[in-house]
């Protein structure tokens, strides 16, 4: 049995101010830097070792993978120190458009709340000059599909260090929801989703504890 763990980076200084995020590069607080290293932990703790890894080009979850690994006590997946691993684009978070900066309860005031529900949380609807949920699947899935996928089918244990939405698109790529499911999934910050691959099949699915 094989694994894909799917890690959101931790807690970043503008989720702390609730801010629409997107491609904003913004480091992480000191509470997501303690969520990185503890997400090395728990893998450690587990005993998973990783034979891959793939991030976002987005800082946050550029460091949230690079302390999590040297956390974990996992020595294969370094170079005199430094951490070897595939980031990409195509896994980046929903692009805001608009929104990006903003606070999400003043908007919500601005805008109502309900319509900034559906920019948040629809599958279909974008924000103003911004990505849907769905524009998001169909960037990741491709890319999952042709560059991550091969790995899995080949029994390798695979870390993905992502987004909130790339990481729902994963969820709905690899079979654990439904488009129409995905938008009352919330992914914790900092906390490894473990996905048990059993000759290739989806398995189980679990958060690391």
């Amino acid at each position: 049995m094989n694994k894909l763990v799917l890690l959101r980076h931790g807690q970043s200084q503008w989720n702390l101010e609730n801010r629409f995020t997107g491609w904003k590069d913004v480091p992480l607080t000191q509470k997501g830097i303690d969520e990185a290293n503890n997400a090395g932990l728990l893998l450690q703790k587990n005993k998973i070792n990783i034979d891959k890894v793939f991030s976002s080009v987005l800082e946050r979850a550029n460091k949230t993978a690079e302390i999590a690994l040297n956390a974990s006590g996992i020595e294969n997946l370094f170079e005199n120190g430094i951490l070897v691993y595939e980031k990409d684009q195509r896994l980046n978070e929903r692009d805001y458009g608009d929104l990006v900066g903003l606070n999400k309860t003043e908007t919500a005031d601005k805008f109502g709340k309900e319509q900034v529900q559906i920019w948040r949380r629809s599958y279909e609807t974008p924000p103003p000059n911004g990505e849907s949920l769905k524009d998001v699947v169909n960037r990741v899935s491709p890319y999952f599909t042709k560059i991550i996928k091969p790995y899995i089918l080949d029994k390798k244990n695979v870390l993905i260090v992502a987004h909130g939405n790339s990481l729902r698109a994963i969820m709905i790529e690899v079979g654990m929801y439904k488009p129409e499911e995905i938008s009352s999934i919330e992914l914790p910050t900092g906390s490894p989703l473990c996905i048990n691959y059993q000759n290739g099949l989806l398995n189980n699915h679990y958060y690391l504890d």
